[in-house]
């Protein structure tokens, strides 16, 4: 049944009790014309000119409701310009019920701009404050080269590394918004981006005695090396993070050539936790036990490998293990 059918069963339904009085009148008329004996002619006629009449006016009816539908369900598609899109109101009812919608609109627009304010100040705010810290956070540094080396260095220095994961993490997250505009999607080494994460992370892989098998990765995929990274940075994290002693693995699965598997064998997440993992605020069992978690990391990777369209997805068993894997294979993507 195609749209016109659609609003034309509407209508008929809509104008039910109005085609129910006519046809009861006409009736009516039969009768009262049958009681006076007059002679089936003039009837005839009567009734020819009253159904023809209601036809047309039926037909005009009908015009004007199609054309109000249809300028509805465009107003529908694009709701930013209603004022100005509304049909013209039948009756007085109608006119009512236009200026609530005016009024709703306006006191709408009137939120959306103050909302839109308001998300601009919390969003310049805390990028000054995420470059303020920079500052004492630099500075931190350079006091920690000056001690002498032991185990209180050692102990300073990862959580000064722990502070400047979640000052990144806090400025990805206001950066979510804009990252389109950020974006700029090349070829890039898998190999490169991996080894310079791993890097990083090399101090918290040596002091926790966690073995890292790397497998050789040759392989270009089309992305963004700053967001990835991030992304790369955060799985690696929560491995490092649930992971007191064993192996993390790193590699290219074999099925699928341009899969990046990241594996541990850490405490593992619950088979119910699995499917909200990448909920915001979602930590879990594990996360409730550990009392670390915030969980914010997974719901950014999730938010940012669907804006550079890869998919994430995860695998895991209490006390075995988590295997994560990021599926970077897309076709048609535009390079920059």
């Amino acid at each position: 049944m195609n749209v016109k059918s659609n609003i034309f069963v509407l209508y008929l339904k809509e104008r039910f009790k109005v085609i129910i009085a006519f046809v009861t009148f006409i009736v009516i008329f039969f009768i009262v014309y049958s009681l006076y004996h007059i002679s089936f002619e003039p009837i005839l006629y009567s009734s020819i000119l009253v159904v023809t009449l209601a036809m047309i006016f039926s037909i005009y009816d009908f015009y004007k409701y199609y054309t109000n539908n249809i300028k509805m369900k465009g107003i529908l598609r694009d709701i930013q310009y209603v004022e100005d899109s509304l049909p013209e109101s039948g009756c007085l009812l109608e006119q009512y019920y236009q200026e609530i919608i005016k009024n709703l609109y306006e006191r709408n627009k009137s939120l959306e701009s103050k909302c839109n304010n308001n998300n601009s100040e919390m969003i310049e705010y805390y990028t000054m404050w995420v470059h303020q810290i920079k500052t004492p956070i630099a500075a931190l540094h350079m006091i920690l080269q000056s001690m002498e080396l032991g185990k209180e260095k050692r102990a300073i220095s990862q959580e000064l590394f722990k502070i400047e994961q979640y000052v990144e993490m806090a400025l990805h997250y206001v950066r979510m918004g804009t990252m389109s505009s950020d974006l700029r999607l090349e070829s890039y080494s898998i190999k490169s981006i991996v080894s310079n994460v791993i890097k990083k992370y090399s101090p918290i892989f040596i002091n926790k005695k966690i073995k890292l098998d790397f497998e050789e990765i040759d392989i270009e995929v089309i992305t963004d090396e700053k967001w990835i990274s991030f992304v790369l940075e955060q799985i690696i994290s929560n491995a490092l993070k649930y992971t007191k002693k064993g192996t993390i693995s790193i590699y290219m699965d074999n099925e699928s050539k341009e899969t990046l598997v990241i594996k541990d064998t850490g405490i593992g997440i619950a088979k119910e936790d699995i499917p909200r993992v990448f909920e915001r605020g979602f930590t879990g069992y594990n996360g409730r036990m550990d009392k670390k978690s915030t969980g914010i990391g997974l719901y950014l990777c999730k938010k940012i490998l669907d804006n550079l369209s890869h998919k994430i997805n995860i695998v895991s068993e209490v006390g075995k293990g988590t295997i994560v894997a990021i599926d970077f294979s897309r076709k048609n993507i535009e390079i920059f």
